[in-house]
């Protein structure tokens, strides 16, 4: 009788966008991965790009009654435990993983691939918010502090040499913990370090360096005496000026080449549409020839000519600019804020600290996905290989998301039986 009243209390208008999200994610793909010259085939052809996303759409189904079948409490109780499973799979690619495309982020099986760190969103939501939910954690102390972002940087620090753009993502969960507590200084600092990064690669570093010192004297001279602290001021100049002439060695020595000409095109300091530029390019013009109400389904002709270069994976959201056109871009634009604003409201309802935070960061991970891939492939954003939630081809991808959802959806349902 308990699982009944569970299953009849799932959030069916959360399920149904996200059913809304996958048909048009395959519908898309399929058109994107059939050529000019070839006919419209059956989805059950599981040699073709489109028949694999299909298969993994069927499998998905079987997923989520496993998710839902599964009692509320498993994931707090064994939140801890679903966490260091992640972080071991993730230290397993240093020594099993599989290269592609540059990047050994994959486990192989076959003709099968698993990339963990689709799956470790979720093991780090549980985990950040088993500790918050913590009676006794306050995240105005800084051992708290430190704990609760070392939760989220352990799976950064294992990431990063493998997936860069993977490992960003996982930064949106310090606004979580600012939700929750967080002294907003961490997110301000975040925020200029990220500016002076990008400034830094544009001004030279002696006259970026001599604007901040005059920021900061004008901030010192215009504040209180009572406030005014130049030991802090000068400090923070220490720090500005150090941080900015460290960019030019981090851009050089640690970002990879790729990396580097990624930023310079978007910089403008770099024009090579035939090189690294191309896929950019190509994705401003095939979004750009939709028009208002798009060329038709099937009928794109940037798509169906393949000018873009793995169109049904980072840049699948082109092939809706270019046969759905500003309409249809609108209504899938449309469909991911009503979806993350919903879990936001589920967020708010929730009786158990636990399940509001774990909502919260459910609803970050989806937003920033969307954000940073729609940024992207519009040339507003350097190409970092961040996946549109729902969209883009690829079974972890897809299987990632869809636990990471209906965890929460499986938490919400229970809350019935909360107290």
């Amino acid at each position: 009788m308990k699982n009944q009243s569970v299953t009849n209390n799932l959030d069916w208008m959360s399920i149904a966008i996200f059913a809304i999200l996958v048909i048009m994610g395959w519908l898309n793909i399929y058109s994107s991965s059939l050529s000019s010259i070839e006919q419209e085939t059956s989805i059950f052809d599981f040699t073709q790009i489109y028949g694999k996303q299909f298969m993994f759409i069927l499998l998905t189904i079987p997923l989520i009654f496993v998710v839902l079948s599964v009692d509320g409490k498993f994931y707090e109780k064994f939140s801890s435990v679903i966490y260091v499973i992640g972080l071991l799979s993730l230290a397993g690619l240093y020594v099993f993983g599989k290269t592609i495309k540059g990047q050994a982020n994959w486990y192989s099986f076959g003709s099968f691939g698993i990339q963990p760190s689709e799956f470790v969103k979720a093991a780090t939501a549980l985990a950040l918010a088993k500790y918050l939910s913590d009676v006794q954690v306050n995240l105005k102390d800084l051992n708290r502090q430190i704990q609760a972002l070392g939760i989220l940087f352990l799976p950064i620090l294992l990431i990063v040499p493998h997936d860069p753009g993977s490992a960003i993502i996982f930064c949106v969960f310090i606004l979580v913990l600012y939700r929750e507590g967080l002294p907003s200084w961490y997110v301000w600092t975040g925020f200029i370090a990220l500016i002076l990064f990008v400034l830094a690669l544009i001004i030279k570093p002696l006259l970026l360096t001599g604007i901040a010192l005059v920021v900061i004297l004008f901030i010192y001279y215009r504040s209180r005496i009572i406030n005014r602290n130049w030991i802090l001021s000068a400090l923070i100049f220490i720090m500005i000026g150090g941080f900015v002439f460290s960019v030019d060695y981090v851009f050089v020595n640690v970002f990879k080449q790729h990396h580097r000409d990624r930023f310079n095109i978007l910089l403008g300091k770099e024009v090579d549409m035939k090189g690294i530029g191309y896929n950019t390019n190509q994705s401003e013009i095939a979004i750009g020839s939709g028009g208002w109400f798009g060329k038709g389904y099937l009928e794109g002709t940037q798509t169906k000519g393949g000018f873009v270069p793995e169109q049904h994976t980072d840049y699948i959201f082109t092939t809706v600019g270019e046969e759905w056109g500003f309409i249809g871009c609108l209504f899938v634009i449309a469909l991911f804020l009503c979806l993350i604003m919903r879990i936001i409201y589920l967020a708010e309802r929730q009786k158990t600290k636990f399940s509001r935070v774990y909502g919260y960061c459910v609803a970050g991970v989806l937003f920033i996905h969307f954000f940073v891939n729609i940024a992207m492939v519009a040339g507003i954003f350097p190409t970092i290989g961040v996946p549109l939630p729902f969209f883009s081809y690829g079974g972890s991808g897809l299987w990632g998301f869809t636990i990471l959802l209906f965890i929460f959806l499986k938490m919400d349902a229970n809350k019935v039986n909360e107290w």
